[in-house]
């Protein structure tokens, strides 16, 4: 990885007299976020009056900040041609339908042929915004829509309509059991206590609200609209599984394979060939963060979700 930096200097106006450093140079340098300009003044990066300081120094007016903004390049991270399906680009950002099968970021376990990689390739000029853009994920084997900034002022502005809770981002899942009318998940997460690769309900977790509403029932299954009110890591799947409606597919939380008695032969098929969590992000909503016009997205349900409600379906005639 290679680093530089770009120097910005900024003077404190009478208004912001009181106000920590960090909350000061956030209002300064709106295109930054609080958190990434507090890392910038651990580093040693921002001078006041020519000396360092701390995040929780005070400021008075009138002094002269001067800070060395780095510059990252991503080089160690390959670019390859991986084809993406792309719904909506501008200057400011892209809006992707992510593939089931397909990492978003390397990690362990997958070191290349993510979606990062993919980005890369399809725009060099992501090796300049942190994570190239990525302000949020979805699981490897989750399709459906992905925002991602083209820009750090772009991201900045993504990842705080996120904190906000202004992105609207909702999915399609198919659960096991009937559920019976719509309703709330209010329930804390955190990482299992015997298991680290896995999350779980746990009161001393983080707050997290899933709302969920039935689009259709089936036998022995339900098809659920799904908006996040909040994002932890599986939050879906857990907080699904959770209500005992766990999601048709899911190889952490979804439990064995479960079949409604004297299902068609062709349901009993599909049910035991499907082997990832039937959950697709079909809609994104947004406020662009450059233009402010609020944009919409959705996406239909990959062949194989579509496949398995056909057969669903058919099921559910059959013993009508």
């Amino acid at each position: 990885m290679t680093e530089e930096n770009d120097t910005t200097v900024v003077e404190v106006p009478a208004a912001l007299a009181g106000a920590r450093l960090d909350a000061g140079l956030a209002k300064l340098l709106p295109q930054h976020s609080r958190t990434r300009i507090r890392g910038w003044i651990d580093l040693g990066l921002a001078r006041m009056d020519g000396r360092v300081c701390r995040p929780r120094d005070r400021l008075f007016g009138g002094e002269r900040i001067t800070v060395a903004i780095p510059r990252v390049a991503l080089v160690e991270t390959e670019a390859q041609a991986i084809k993406l399906a792309i719904v909506h680009m501008d200057d400011a950002l892209y809006v992707v339908n992510k593939p089931a099968g397909l990492v978003v970021h390397p990690g362990a376990g997958n070191p290349d042929r993510t979606l990062l990689n993919a980005l890369l390739a399809l725009d060099p000029g992501l090796r300049e915004v942190p994570r190239a853009g990525i302000v949020h994920r979805l699981d490897k084997d989750t399709s459906g829509l992905l925002v991602v900034a083209r820009t750090p002022e772009a991201q900045t502005a993504l990842v705080r309509l996120l904190a906000a809770r202004a992105i609207q981002r909702e999915y399609l899942a198919i659960c096991v059991g009937l559920v019976r009318s719509g309703g709330s998940v209010d329930a804390p997460i955190a990482r299992h206590r015997g298991d680290r690769t896995r999350m779980a309900v746990r009161t001393e977790g983080r707050e997290a609200r899933t709302h969920y509403r039935v689009v259709e029932r089936f036998r022995g299954h339900s098809l659920l609209r799904v908006a996040l009110e909040t994002g932890r890591t599986h939050q879906i799947r857990v907080h699904l599984a959770h209500i005992k409606a766990p999601i048709v597919g899911d190889p952490v939380y979804g439990g064995r394979l479960r079949v409604p008695r004297g299902a068609t032969p062709p349901l009993v098929k599909s049910l035991a060939a499907f082997k990832r969590q039937a959950l697709h992000a079909e809609r994104l909503a947004l406020e662009h963060p450059v233009t402010g016009e609020s944009l919409e997205w959705t996406v239909p349900m990959p062949a194989d979700l579509a496949a398995l409600v056909k057969a669903l379906r058919i099921d559910a005639a059959t013993a009508q």
